[in-house]
């Protein structure tokens, strides 16, 4: 065995990887943000517009849409307040109410064909890049570090969910792997 290996301490370079991991994960949320923010300012939105579309594309990839009172919840501002915001997003053509086939009582929102749109003008120069930077990675890589997300995005879920007063707020279900 050689010096090298002989110093190596498993819990120390486990602690480093999840640094690691934690420092990537908030440099990913800084310059997703500045992009939000830039789509937001090119598009006349503001930025809780923006999260809000954030909140509706999230739900719909995950299957489970968010209708306007559960989207109130999830961006903790009032009932009011998010029909305000609801109906502007409707106006701009980024999003509509439809009925919940399941339920139709209840009233889900979606993006539009034409929020669908502007959307893909946008965004589709970044999943071009994003698909370039990915393609030299093997398949394992990719499931492993899709294992990797969906395990602290539950855990992200579950520490919101235990701040008080948060946890009657979690309405969406934890994301498939």
């Amino acid at each position: 065995m050689d010096d090298d290996t002989a110093d190596t301490n498993p819990a120390a370079d486990r602690a480093q990887l999840e640094t690691g991991i934690a420092r990537d994960l908030r440099a990913l949320t800084a310059i997703s943000e500045q992009i939000g923010h830039v789509f937001a300012r090119s598009n006349d939105l503001r930025p809780n517009d923006f999260r809000a579309l954030m909140h509706v594309a999230t739900a719909d990839a995950e299957g489970a849409p968010i209708s306007a009172g559960q989207l109130s919840k999830v961006m903790g501002v009032s009932a009011p307040a998010v029909t305000y915001l609801v109906e502007r997003m409707i106006e701009s053509g980024h999003l509509e109410r439809v009925p919940d086939p399941a339920d139709r009582r209840r009233v889900n929102l979606t993006y539009t064909d034409q929020g669908m749109s502007v959307a893909a003008g946008f965004f589709g120069p970044l999943g071009s890049r994003t698909h370039a930077a990915l393609s030299a990675l093997p398949d394992a890589d990719l499931t492993a570090a899709h294992r990797v997300l969906v395990s602290v995005t539950t855990a992200l879920r579950e520490f919101y969910a235990e701040i008080p007063g948060q946890a009657a707020e979690q309405t969406r279900p934890e994301p498939g792997i």
